[in-house]
């Protein structure tokens, strides 16, 4: 199960699986922000390639119009994901506190 919850002006926070039975719902969620979006992704518990794929066409969009994504709240699990698929050198990405 996933959540994608808007907590305000460019505030995102996600929770649960980002797997390729989500990607539907989080992209349609993803496709409906613009500017400089942070999602906090404190819960999220797992990311798939086919996920990956969500957030690299989500930042690719927002940064043809001058915007990005942002990642906070990042878990060591996930960060190394991140790191060993490249996308720390794509996307600003935060780790947990």
């Amino acid at each position: 199960m996933l959540t994608i919850d808007s907590k305000g002006a460019g505030l995102l926070v996600i929770a649960g699986r980002l797997d390729a039975s989500q990607c539907g719902p989080a992209q349609a969620a993803l496709d409906k922000v613009d500017g400089v979006v942070t999602l906090d992704c404190a819960g999220l518990d797992y990311i798939s390639s086919a996920g990956l794929g969500v957030l690299l066409k989500t930042q690719k969009r927002l940064l043809a119009a001058a915007g990005k994504l942002r990642l906070t709240g990042v878990n060591r699990h996930l960060r190394d994901v991140f790191m060993y698929s490249g996308f720390d050198q794509i996307i600003e990405i935060e780790p947990a506190g």
